[in-house]
């Protein structure tokens, strides 16, 4: 950011607004100016900045639903975080959007930004995020699921005020092209099962006949 816009070198931490995991994808804020970035901050804090995430996650997700549970840091493994009683308010909403035979793509709308929030809210619920080393399964019934090498969340919607003219502005980022593959991976084994599916309930019936 430093090379594109050298003027970031007088803003605290080069003008971030806000973090996003290591190797998940999307979109971030960075404020150009030491007075944009104070009043983006603020309206973090306010919790008036919408962040919608695409998820891909382990197992069926039937319906949407919020995970309201503090997150702190593991009390025995410092470098993770977890649902602890005294930690920090944490509210994560969720909603399926796709489903597939061991996994659901699932938008993730964040109420709180907690460090690691949506990972460790989704695996609190029964359905950690593919790909994710930390948080997640080792292993599946899966090879497509498994030989993904990150965890699979992607910041798609952001949308906030304008820090000078405080007028709604709102942006998208397509799926990378890690992400995009796995889905269309899911969906043509999802498809060749149902064909095959199909073609042994018409033979049962030509049998049947």
């Amino acid at each position: 950011m430093l090379h594109h816009a050298p003027g970031l070198a007088g803003v605290p931490r080069a003008g971030i607004v806000h973090r996003l995991d290591k190797d998940t994808s999307g979109l971030l804020v960075v404020a150009k100016t030491l007075e944009a970035q104070t009043d983006l901050v603020r309206q973090l804090q306010a919790r008036t900045v919408k962040r919608h995430y695409a998820a891909l996650v382990h197992g069926a997700v039937e319906v949407g639903g919020s995970v309201d549970a503090p997150l702190g840091r593991h009390p025995t493994q410092r470098t993770k975080m977890a649902v602890v009683g005294a930690g920090r308010h944490a509210v994560t909403h969720f909603a399926p959007l796709e489903r597939f035979a061991r996994a659901t793509l699932v938008q993730c709308n964040l109420e709180t930004g907690r460090t690691h929030q949506i990972r460790v809210h989704m695996a609190h619920i029964g359905h950690p995020l593919i790909g994710d080393a930390t948080y997640g399964r080792r292993k599946s019934a899966c090879a497509t699921l498994d030989a993904f090498g990150r965890q699979a969340l992607h910041a798609m919607r952001l949308g906030l005020l304008h820090p000078a003219t405080h007028q709604p502005m709102e942006w998208e980022a397509p799926l990378p092209a890690d992400f995009s593959a796995l889905l269309e991976r899911l969906r043509a084994e999802l498809n060749a099962d149902s064909n095959a599916n199909s073609n042994a309930d018409s033979a049962v019936r030509r049998r049947r006949g």
